[in-house]
């Protein structure tokens, strides 16, 4: 039974298929020290071969992960005899299972001093019999080169409890000094990358088959993560962020991708990098200072309508937009305004019809005005003394009408032109000839120029 439980322990240790650290799988171990083999004979109360005696050992290990080992390690105890001879005291099998304190958790994998705990059964033969046992203790490791390490160990060692002769307790207290050498294949995955090179050291073989760069790692034609073989967008550019396919990233769904886009968190235009133009004038909004500008308007580099002439009217609704000019005249310049002299329109005797004479001259004022908007006029009616006074300015008033009227019906706007009687008040000659009253039957117009 004793034996298979052994045979099992090795069994257990052969499958213990890990790399030894980051380069090697395996490692050996070859030291010496002392050991105080301490036994007690119950039955007499006896003990013999008290004393601190010489133990070399050996092992051979396998790394598990980065904070366990396990090896199978040797332990020999030769001691004086009771004519102080050399003679053999002990030989013992342990299978330890280390906790390595230098996993980066506790303190740094590169560290100069490498603190360890080590614990496992043991099994050990000596000239008392056999016996199934335990062993534990404390270790430091010195790395001297990549593949060479000092260690020094302390260790406890639960030997034989029931030997042939009666019964008897073995305690044995160990130290040891010695050298590790670590060994084995230096490629792991086996990609053909040593792992000292190998920035992928456990490639699975499908990622193997499908191939792997001078780094051992599967190639990744355009850098983001994810191998060519599950890339479904391989030649994403450098730096983008990609999803799980390997696809760059669109938040905003405009089909600008998120490392190219100005804006990745709103819909915008492709040829706006990714940015909305609200108004449609070329500059995306965040950029733009006039974003409600008119559609079709040219704009400035902050988005603003251009307005050439500076006169407040912007060039897409200015019709002179190379001429300063007010807007009530759609930005052109107002015409250059002429004043000049109108002769009076003369009426008949208690008349206020427009004469055919009259009717001309004031074709000739408004010819003679011509696109001028600059201007009022004013149309003053009078009348001769024949007649009451109230009756002469009821009739003044009604030819100054009438002139307006006609001035209207060419054109003139409403808002420059008036009107105003005067009666018989301001005659132009003396009411003291027909003559006279003739020239007195009038309405001058007023031309005032701004």
């Amino acid at each position: 039974m004793k034996k298979a439980t052994l045979l099992l322990f090795v069994a257990l240790f052969a499958f213990s298929a890990y790399a030894q650290n980051d380069e090697k799988r395996w490692a050996f171990g070859i030291g010496a020290g002392i050991y105080d083999g301490q036994r007690n004979w119950l039955k007499e109360d006896q003990k013999e071969w008290i004393g601190i005696y010489f133990n070399p050992e050996a092992y051979i290990s396998r790394f598990i992960s980065p904070s366990f080992d396990t090896y199978l390690k040797g332990n020999f105890g030769f001691k004086p005899y009771r004519d102080d001879k050399m003679s053999s005291d002990f030989v013992n099998a342990a299978l330890n299972f280390r906790y390595k304190l230098f996993n980066d958790i506790i303190f740094p994998s590169t560290s100069k001093v490498q603190p360890y705990l080590f614990a496992g059964p043991t099994y050990l033969w000596d000239n008392q019999g056999t016996d199934l046992g335990f062993n534990a203790g404390l270790g430091f490791k010195f790395p001297l080169t990549p593949s060479t390490s000092l260690y020094l160990e302390g260790a406890y060692l639960d030997g034989v409890q029931e030997a042939m002769d009666g019964l008897v307790t073995d305690n044995i207290f160990k130290a040891t000094a010695g050298l590790e050498f670590a060994f084995g294949d230096n490629d792991w995955d086996n990609d053909g990358v040593k792992n000292k090179d190998d920035e992928c050291p456990k490639n699975t073989p499908e990622e193997i088959s499908k191939g792997v760069d001078a780094k051992g790692c599967p190639v990744d034609t355009d850098g983001d993560g994810v191998p060519d073989y599950r890339d479904d967008c391989p030649n994403t550019p450098k730096g983008c962020e990609v999803d799980l396919r390997g696809c760059p990233l669109d938040k905003d769904k405009d089909g600008v991708i998120d490392c190219m886009d100005d804006c990745p968190d709103v819909p915008g235009l492709k040829e706006l990098k990714g940015c909305p133009d609200s108004d449609g004038d070329g500059i995306p909004d965040h950029k733009d200072e006039c974003p409600d500008t008119p559609k079709g308007c040219k704009v400035d580099a902050k988005g603003c309508p251009i307005d050439t002439d500076g006169d407040g009217i912007i060039d897409c609704q200015d019709d002179c937009p190379n001429e300063p000019g007010p807007k009530e005249n759609n930005g052109c310049p107002l015409p250059t305004c002429i004043d000049f002299e109108v002769n009076p329109v003369y009426f008949d005797f208690d008349k206020s019809t427009l004469r055919p004479e009259g009717m001309a001259l004031l074709d000739e004022f408004v010819s003679k005005l011509g696109d001028c908007k600059n201007y009022e006029v004013v149309v003053n009616g009078h009348t001769c003394s024949i007649g009451s006074k109230n009756y002469n300015q009821g009739l003044s008033e009604r030819r100054a009408q009438s002139v307006v009227k006609y001035l209207l019906s060419k054109g003139l706007n409403n808002a420059f032109v008036g009107s105003k009687g005067y009666g018989e008040e301001q005659p132009a000659v003396p009411n003291t000839t027909k003559a006279n009253r003739e020239k007195n039957r009038r309405a001058e117009v007023d031309l005032i120029v701004k």
